[in-house]
């Protein structure tokens, strides 16, 4: 109950409502029987009153069980449905450092196949309840015809449920470490899409992939599903064992002991065949009930995970006369070169109106500086200075909305997410053809048309959201690698001049040496340091004459 309470808690009476129902169904079933019995020795003029009885019941039975399983399917989609959304606002709550490290994969399997494994304990819970109920008043009526025969029962049920609840707990076990393998296989198969070029275009990396990690990650789920349900239908079995060892006991022992007349053993009889089925019924639902609550234990975990960030929703400051970086630094493990990188202590001005080039090799730390200036890395030592004041936890999501960024591995969404002003479509057709993609892209309604477009034009589209996004600090991370020369040429002689001259502060991570000196200020990191800061127009001779040469060698 506690379960279920936790599952629909804002639905307690409709909960309440549908275990009344199913408990009404499975005692009418346990009246039908009784009635049954009683008229195989009924006189004629009983079988009138019986027969009207029967029916009324019958009726009962039938509207209760439809009224059950209705609310109960309704229950089962509205408890998927909270859970789901209080995933999603868990994830979208948390630091951006907490979802890195706990991946998408975990995240989408508690989404998808966990909340699925819920919704089938709902729908089984109206057979739960009304076959309890069928046992409990099969139970019942035993009692009156013979308490003998219902402390046989009790003492019965008690050893089928010792040994059911042995079988039971190690199918748990099974089913909670299966279910953990599975995070990996989501994970896998979510490789299987993303490298498909890489595999396509390597026949023994393709073997290897399929054959030893998809096909032994699959296995181990395979055998320890099997051994849960094994175990399963090992407890349905030695239920189904201990009823008729009841059967026994109660027609060849107590029967002896306490003899009774034949319309009574009778009744024995049709109670016991009729027990079976919904005992063996109750005990083949009984997975659904460990599989929901590992999928709960899941959700909980992972929820767990994901600590809300504090300060969120709080006001956000118009603009900025400075930022200042005092001796930040940040750390992370790099598993190709199994040691731990660090970046700073970084000492570093920002001002409005200022284009800076961020510039050093391969790996030197320059996405994750971005990352830590707009605020999705906190410093692990050193403080961010907003306007002179320390950013801290509570102001440190206002802080991050004074940028807009597109990383080299930017997401686009398909429509203009949280931008509703007046002209917006007009605006932003401006800029499609500004950026030279009116030809393949409209926006109606703040949705974009399509996006199968190439890599250099989606990051075209996300450029034009970071514009409409109008917002004081804007970094661009290798925006132009997947550029033509043409318009590449472009983004670093107009589009980035011009915001500079609407007062916007630009960070251009970059390697293309040639434009090096159109920057206000250059500066350098190498090895996570900054080792070297100056104008723009200090890398001119440096570069102008080795158009060919590339930061990333030097």
């Amino acid at each position: 109950m506690s379960l279920l309470l936790k599952l629909a808690r804002n639905s307690r009476w409709t909960l309440f409502v549908a275990l009344v129902t199913s408990l009404v169904s499975g005692f009418g079933n346990a009246g039908l029987v009784a009635l049954i019995n009683q008229a195989l020795s009924a006189s004629s003029a009983q079988l009138a009153r019986l027969g009207w009885q029967f029916l009324v019941l019958g009726a009962v039975v039938l509207v209760t069980r439809t009224v059950s399983q209705t609310l109960f399917m309704d229950l089962g989609q509205r408890a998927k449905a909270n859970l789901r959304m209080q995933t999603i606002r868990r994830l979208g709550d948390a630091s951006f450092r907490h979802l890195e490290q706990q991946g998408a994969a975990r995240s989408l399997a508690v989404l998808t196949q966990d909340l699925d494994s819920i919704v089938m304990l709902f729908v089984r819970m109206p057979a739960l309840a009304m076959q309890s109920a069928v046992i409990v008043g099969c139970l019942a009526y035993l009692s009156v015809l013979s308490w003998q025969i219902l402390l046989v029962a009790i003492v019965t049920i008690g050893i089928g449920a010792a040994g059911f609840r042995v079988a039971n707990g190690r199918a748990l076990f099974h089913l909670r470490a299966s279910r953990q393998r599975e995070d990996d296989l989501v994970r896998h198969f979510r490789a299987l899409f993303d490298g498909a070029k890489e595999l396509k275009l390597h026949r023994r990396r393709r073997s290897a992939f399929i054959e030893d990690t998809l096909s032994t990650n699959v296995e181990a789920v395979r055998v320890q599903r099997t051994r849960g349900y094994v175990l399963y239908a090992a407890a349905a079995s030695w239920g189904s064992f201990i009823l008729f060892v009841f059967i026994g006991i109660t027609l060849f022992v107590v029967a002896r002991l306490f003899p009774v007349d034949t319309h009574v053993m009778s009744g024995y009889a049709m109670v016991f065949l009729y027990m079976i089925m919904p005992i063996e019924s109750l005990l083949s639902a009984i997975p659904n009930i460990g599989t929901a609550r590992v999928a709960l234990e899941r959700i909980e975990q992972v929820n767990a995970e994901l600590p809300v960030e504090s300060g969120l929703g709080a006001p956000t400051a118009a603009g900025f006369e400075s930022i200042v970086l005092d001796g930040v630094t940040h750390r992370y493990f790099r598993e190709k070169e199994n040691e731990v990188f660090t970046l700073g202590p970084i000492d570093l001005t920002f001002r409005p109106g200022e284009l800076v080039y961020l510039i050093g090799g391969n790996g030197s730390g320059k996405t994750t500086f971005a990352k830590m200036l707009v605020g999705l890395y906190p410093p692990e030592s050193g403080r961010i200075l907003l306007n002179g004041a320390p950013v801290g936890e509570d102001g440190r999501d206002s802080y991050r909305q004074l940028f807009s960024v597109v990383f080299s591995d930017f997401f686009l969404f398909d429509s203009l997410l949280g931008l509703r002003f007046d002209g917006l479509d007009a605006s932003a057709q401006q800029l499609l053809v500004h950026l030279q993609l009116d030809h393949k892209v409209s926006i109606k309604d703040g949705a974009f048309s399509t996006l199968e477009l190439s890599q250099g034009q989606r990051k075209r589209l996300a450029l034009l959201v970071a514009c409409l996004e109008d917002r004081p600090f804007y970094v661009f991370d290798e925006w132009a690698a997947d550029q033509d020369p043409l318009f590449k040429d472009v983004f670093y002689r107009e589009l980035l001049p011009q915001l500079k001259a609407k007062g916007k502060t630009v960070l251009v991570i970059t390697h293309d040496d040639r434009y090096f000196h159109l920057a206000d200020r250059y500066i350098k990191l190498e090895y996570g340091q900054l080792v070297e800061a100056g104008a723009g127009d200090d890398l001119l001779a440096r570069y102008s004459g080795a158009p060919h040469a590339t930061l990333a060698t030097q």
